[in-house]
């Protein structure tokens, strides 16, 4: 018998997936649709992303032009924006609501490599947890006779490495992230 490592890919996958949804939304001083991701409007009696109810495009390296489908949420689409406290302005007018990303300082800059840093933490800490919680099914059906101790060791050695690379690909996401927002 081998032991199948499919549920710690899946969660790495996700780990992964749930890392780069965070980095999307830690602004660079570039104007990135992705930046308004995680916002929703009401629309019609149910939450909306606000891709789904406009046109959200980067009209300047410096500013989004979000033009609503419906032009009677574009008040509603705006309050959400500066309630999120994205520390983006806005301007609305009759093509639509324009988002200006102010120019980051050398402080903001260190705050939101902080910010970024404590983000592949979480992720680490995760991938860790996964680790532990495989670790010990591989032992407990070591010490059920499902397989030799040779055999545990081989596939702890195995999970090690999966854990190894894991790391390595979030510490690569941490790397290219970093420099966009140091600008490098």
């Amino acid at each position: 018998m081998s032991y199948d490592f499919t549920k710690f890919k899946e969660e790495k996958e996700n780990i992964s997936n749930y890392l780069a949804s965070e980095y999307r939304s830690v602004q660079t001083g570039a104007a990135t649709p992705q930046v308004l991701d995680l916002l929703s409007v009401d629309s019609y009696g149910s939450k909306m992303a606000i891709s789904h109810v406009a046109s959200v495009g980067v009209e300047s390296p410096a500013n989004l032009l979000i033009v609503p489908y419906d032009k009677t949420l574009l008040k509603e689409i705006e309050k959400v924006i500066n309630e999120a406290n994205l520390g983006l302005s806005t301007s609305a007018d009759s093509t639509g609501l324009r988002v200006f990303f102010p120019k980051p300082t050398t402080e903001s800059r260190q705050r939101m490599v902080k910010l970024i840093k404590e983000k592949l933490e979480e992720a680490r800490v995760k991938v860790r947890g996964i680790r532990e919680d495989i670790k010990k099914e591989i032992e407990k059906s070591g010490k059920d006779g499902e397989f030799g101790k040779d055999e545990e060791e081989k596939y702890l050695e195995e999970l090690q490495n999966l854990v190894t690379e894991a790391n390595r690909e979030l510490e690569e996401m941490y790397s290219k992230k970093e420099k966009d927002v140091l600008g490098e």
